[in-house]
């Protein structure tokens, strides 16, 4: 993904040289050289803290632990990137998976290493995190200055960055900041020799699009020419392994999802009348349609014919008791692991939608059936972001969300995804 590095602010505080020793002294030295002193007794400046550190059930802990500091890091860097991310709010779940997947390790391969000093240091590690996190928060980033002309003045609707329309074509006073136009449109020969100029004195100088991307997490639907997918297909290779990935994450989570689904069946069939699962027509990779598995949440359903029966509105009276937990907490979506293994969908990709609100979008909304380039999946860009949706200009914003995942699709946004559906399972965000 090509970011505008006007998002990514600048500053000793944001640098990767200043973050990384910062965490590394304060997560890892700090309450390695306290345990030092206060658990082996070993006094400051001595020689012998070196052979403490050296001993196997210390040294393995130490080099797990930076390792951990320096992948999430890594992460949590990356994360920045992405629109409507919260980097304190990723802090916590980060670390945490990086850590548990050091004791597995550590566990699986018999290795020594010192409870005490993996959890100090855990501590120390998240207490960093959001020290380097508040700091950030603090210091003065880039603007945003856009170029009048064309349809740049789009950026200036952005209300998650500070932007200014330029009046007058001179770097003359003109603070650090990103330089944003519309570099399609027909500009007046000082605002061409402006942007030279700007891009000469090392200012970033963008095309709205880029912009506005960036900011909303969304793509514009105008001509497919124009949204710049670059090839229409996605990489066969990140499918591929993604597939994998997918095929090997359900495996394990299934010891977790059966036990899930055998609790929820029960609280089913006491709540309500009915069978357990609910089946419905979808529309699927490569326009393929399939049946789609869940759990009941409605007295009565649709199998995905009726386009009218098969929109859920908010408030809706067929849905259960047990059902609007289900829904609130995506508990219901746990039977499409079978959709999974049969590869239909994917954990994460654009929601498969209804045969007859396909059909009925399809006939609405142009490119829309380009969503279907990849695999849908349990959750998505546009669930974490917009929730549940009924009506069609709801839709040709999901449909915005879908393309922006499309022409973006990396590992590092299904990490975003993913983080933040666990926010979504807690908060209930979106759910009818």
């Amino acid at each position: 993904m090509n970011f505008p590095s006007a998002i990514v602010r600048r500053g000793i505080f944001h640098s990767l040289r200043f973050e990384l020793t910062f965490v590394l002294l304060l997560g890892v030295a700090v309450p390695v050289l306290a345990l030092a002193v206060f658990e082996a007794g070993i006094p400051l400046g001595q020689a012998a803290i070196f052979d403490w550190i050296v001993q196997p059930v210390v040294a393995n802990s130490i080099l797990g632990v930076m390792i951990c500091t320096i992948v999430a890091t890594a992460i949590l860097r990356r994360l920045r990137f992405y629109p409507g991310v919260a980097v304190a709010k990723s802090i916590l779940p980060v670390l945490g998976i990086s850590f548990g997947l050091l004791i597995a390790a550590i566990v699986s391969l018999r290795l020594e290493y010192s409870n005490k000093l993996i959890i100090a240091c855990f501590l120390c590690v998240v207490t960093a995190r959001f020290a380097v996190t508040a700091m950030r928060s603090r210091a003065k980033g880039l603007l945003y200055y856009v170029v009048p002309g064309g349809r740049a003045d789009v950026v200036c609707e952005l209300r998650s960055a500070p932007v200014f329309v330029l009046d007058n074509p001179s770097l003359e006073s003109l603070p650090d900041c990103a330089v944003v136009a519309d570099l399609y449109a027909d500009l007046e020969p000082e605002w061409e020799r402006f942007l030279a100029e700007a891009a000469i004195s090392g200012r970033p100088v963008y095309h709205y699009k880029q912009v506005w991307e960036a900011e909303t997490g969304k793509v514009q639907i105008e001509q497919m020419s124009e949204n710049g997918f670059g090839a229409l297909v996605p990489s066969f290779a990140y499918q591929k392994m993604k597939r994998a990935i997918d095929l090997a994450l359900s495996m394990l989570a299934l010891p977790i999802i059966i036990p899930l689904l055998a609790i929820s069946a029960v609280a089913i069939k006491l709540d309500s009348k009915g069978s357990v699962f609910f089946r419905q027509r979808r529309m699927g990779f490569r326009g393929n349609e399939f049946y789609v598995l869940k759990l009941r949440t409605m007295s009565e359903g649709c199998n995905g014919e009726d386009r009218a029966l098969s929109i859920t509105q908010s408030g809706d009276k067929r849905i259960t008791r047990v059902g609007a937990f289900l829904r609130r907490t995506r508990l219901d979506e746990l039977p499409q692991i079978l959709n999974i293994f049969r590869g239909e969908m994917s954990w994460i990709g654009p929601r498969p939608e209804a045969v007859g609100l396909s059909q009925w979008y399809e006939g609405e909304i142009p490119f829309y059936r380009y969503r279907h380039i990849v695999r849908p999946g349990i959750t998505g860009w546009a669930q974490v972001n917009q929730g549940h949706v009924a009506d069609l200009d709801e839709v040709d914003e999901k449909l915005q969300y879908d393309f922006y995942y499309i022409k973006n699709l990396s590992y590092w946004l299904d990490i975003v995804i993913l983080l933040r559906t666990i926010k979504v399972i807690f908060s209930g965000f979106g759910s009818k």
